[in-house]
């Protein structure tokens, strides 16, 4: 059974602890003991996560000399934010139209204002 990658990206991203590995690999590349650092857990448990977000194409690892560092792959990213696109037209467009529904309960509130006035 093959998962498409927007299934393995979200499912990457599910989890808080990869996100704020992401938003810290956003600043540039890290040891996974630099990413390890803000969490109470282990280093193999912060590989785990790792292997995770590779898996998804979101991380990738590389080799120099004793420094093994992560990077950030956004591109699946594009693919998530395409998906959410469809979406956020929905809801502008829900919003334009509450909006427009809005300015005429206020503009019948001030009709109606004016005549218990008069």
């Amino acid at each position: 059974m093959s998962t498409d990658q927007l299934s393995v990206t979200f499912a990457a991203l599910a989890d808080p602890t990869r996100r704020a590995i992401l938003a810290h690999l956003a600043q540039g590349e890290a040891s996974v003991t630099e990413l390890a650092q803000p969490f109470a857990m282990s280093l193999p448990a912060i590989s785990k996560h790792l292997k995770v977000l590779e898996r998804a194409g979101l991380v990738t690892r590389s080799r120099e000399a004793q420094w093994r560092p992560c990077r950030l792959e956004a591109e699946p990213l594009k693919d998530v934010d395409h998906w959410l696109t469809q979406y956020r037209q929905f809801w502008e467009q829900s919003f334009d139209r509450l909006d427009d529904y809005l300015q005429e309960l206020q503009a019948e509130e001030k009709k109606k204002g004016r005549k218990h006035k008069t």
